[in-house]
C-alpha cells in the first residue's frame, strides 16, 4: 500500500482545485461505469469552477476496483483511490482528509439526487458564507420519489436527532453533502464513525461548534436496489446518538476548539440536548442524594425523624435548583432566579411529600426501624422524587425562561469563552491510488 499522492490539489493545467467530488463505493461493477460517466459528463458541462471526481473504492470483492481504474484512465479529472477497509465515512475522512481542494463534496454512488442541485450546494462554500452545505428531501420545495416506510424513516430520524441532540439542520442522511477544507481539517479528527453514521456526526459536531450548515432542497429518487439494511443501520444510528450526545455532555469531545480556530461570531450554542440533560441531572441527583443521606444523618439524633428529613431535603433542594439552573438548563444571570427558587420550593414541597410518605409508611409498618433503614427508605424516595423534580423542572420551571448565553461550545455555561487554539490536520490513512 501506499500513501495518496500529495500533489492532489492541483488539477492537470496546475490551476487550484475548487472542487473534489467523492463518490465512494462498495461493490458496484454493475453500476459504477455508467453513473460516473453520467457525473463526468454533468461536471464537464455544467460546473463553472476547477473540479476532480475520485472514485473511493473500499474492499470492494466484485469487479469494482478494476472498473474504477479503468475510468480513471479513460476520462480526464477522475480518479481512483482503493482503500483495504469498508465503510462510507471510512473513505471519506481518507480522501477529505489528504484532498487540497477547497471544497470536499460527496455524492452517493447510485445518483439518487438531482446533480442540478450540485453547483447550489458548493457555491455558499466557495464564496464562503458556509462551513458544510446538504441536500434536504425534506424542505418544502423538494421532489422526493421513495416509499412510505422509508419516508417514515427518515422523517423519524431526523425528528429524534432535533428532538434529542438539539440540531436544525433537517435531513441528515442525504447523500449529498459538502465542507470546506478548513472546516474538514477541523471536524474530521472528531469523527470515530467509519459507516454510514458519520455524515451524521459530522453534522451534528458542526453545529455544536458554530459552523453555518447551508441547506438545498433537492429532487431526489429512491433507489430500489440500494443495499442499505435499514434495522442494523438504524441501531448503530441509535448508538452513535448517545455516544456523541454523551461525548458532547460531558467534554470529551471537544468542540470548543474548534470554535475558537474557525466558529462563526456571535453564537448561541444549541442547547443541551436530552440526553445530556439527563446526564447532567443524573450528576447533580447523585451529589444531592448523597449530600441528603449526610445531612440526614447528621441532623436525625439532635432533632427526630421527619425534622431532619425536611431540613436536609430543603438545603439540598436550593443546592439541587441553582446546579440544575445553571449547568443542565444553561440559565445564567439574575433574571428570573426568584421565580426558579420560588418554583423549586414547590418542586420541593412535592419531593418532601414523597420522602415523608415514605417514612410513614415504614414507621406505621416496621415501628421499630433502625436509622440505617430509615436511610435506606429515604434515600430510595429521594431517588424517586429526584425523577419528578427533572419532569418539573424541564416541563414547567425552566420551559420558556432559558436564555443561553454568548458562550463556548463545549463548556459549561460558567466557562470563560475567550480563548484561541488551533488543531491540528487529519492524519492520512493509507492506501492504494490507482
Amino acid at each position: 500500500m501506499s500513501r495518496l499522492p500529495n500533489l492532489i490539489g492541483m488539477t492537470e493545467t496546475n490551476q487550484p482545485l475548487d472542487i473534489d467530488i467523492v463518490v465512494p463505493c462498495h461493490n458496484e461493477q454493475d453500476t459504477l461505469a455508467a453513473h460516473v460517466r453520467r457525473l463526468h459528463t454533468f461536471c464537464r458541462t455544467s460546473l463553472h469552477h476547477t473540479w476532480r471526481i475520485t472514485i473511493a473504492d473500499n474492499a470492494s470483492t466484485d469487479d469494482t476496483a478494476r472498473i474504477a481504474d479503468d475510468l480513471a484512465a479513460m476520462l480526464p479529472e477522475v480518479r481512483a483511490v482503493h482503500l483495504p477497509l469498508k465503510g462510507r465515512g471510512r473513505a471519506l475522512k481518507a480522501v477529505w482528509g489528504t484532498s487540497e481542494a477547497q471544497v470536499l463534496v460527496y455524492v452517493d454512488e447510485d445518483l439518487s439526487t438531482d446533480l442540478a442541485a450540485l453547483e447550489p450546494l458548493v457555491a455558499p462554500l466557495l464564496s464562503g458564507h458556509s462551513d458544510l452545505a446538504i441536500g434536504t428531501r425534506l424542505a418544502g420545495s423538494s421532489r422526493v420519489v421513495r416509499g412510505g416506510k422509508r419516508e417514515f424513516i427518515s422523517r423519524s430520524y431526523n425528528l429524534l436527532l432535533r428532538t434529542t441532540m438539539s440540531v436544525g439542520f433537517s435531513d441528515a442522511q442525504c447523500g449529498f453533502k459538502a465542507v470546506t477544507r478548513e472546516a474538514a481539517q477541523h471536524l474530521l479528527p472528531l469523527c470515530e464513525d467509519d459507516a454510514w453514521f458519520f455524515d451524521t456526526e459530522l453534522l451534528v459536531l458542526a453545529e455544536h461548534a458554530g459552523l453555518r450548515v447551508h441547506e438545498v432542497p433537492v429532487d431526489w429518487v429512491d433507489d430500489v436496489n440500494s443495499s442499505v439494511h435499514i434495522a442494523s443501520t438504524a441501531t448503530e444510528d441509535l448508538k452513535g446518538m448517545w455516544r456523541v450526545s454523551r461525548g458532547l455532555a460531558t467534554g470529551r469531545i471537544a468542540v470548543a476548539p474548534v470554535y475558537d480556530a474557525i466558529g462563526r461570531r456571535p453564537f448561541t450554542p444549541p442547547h443541551v440536548g436530552i440526553v445530556g440533560q439527563v446526564l447532567r441531572f443524573g450528576a447533580i441527583g447523585v451529589l444531592s442524594t448523597v449530600a441528603f443521606a449526610v445531612l440526614y444523618a447528621l441532623f436525625r439524633p439532635a432533632i427526630g425523624a421527619q425534622t431532619a428529613d425536611f431540613t436536609a431535603l430543603l438545603l439540598t433542594a436550593i443546592g439541587n435548583t441553582a446546579l440544575n439552573r445553571r449547568f443542565t438548563f444553561g440559565v445564567r444571570g439574575r433574571a428570573g432566579a426568584g421565580m426558579h427558587h420560588v418554583q423549586g420550593l414547590v418542586v420541593f414541597g412535592i419531593a418532601w411529600a414523597i420522602t415523608a410518605g415514605s417514612l410513614v409508611v415504614l414507621h406505621a409498618t416496621t415501628p421499630d426501624a433502625t436509622h440505617g433503614t430509615e436511610i435506606v427508605v429515604l434515600t430510595a424516595a429521594n431517588l424517586v422524587a429526584t425523577l419528578v423534580r427533572f419532569v418539573l423542572f424541564k416541563a414547567w420551571v425552566f420551559r420558556s425562561r432559558r436564555r443561553p448565553e454568548l458562550i463556548r461550545p463545549g463548556t459549561t455555561p460558567a466557562a470563560d469563552a475567550s480563548t484561541e487554539a488551533r488543531t491540528e490536520p487529519i492524519p492520512v490513512d493509507e492506501h492504494r491510488a490507482a
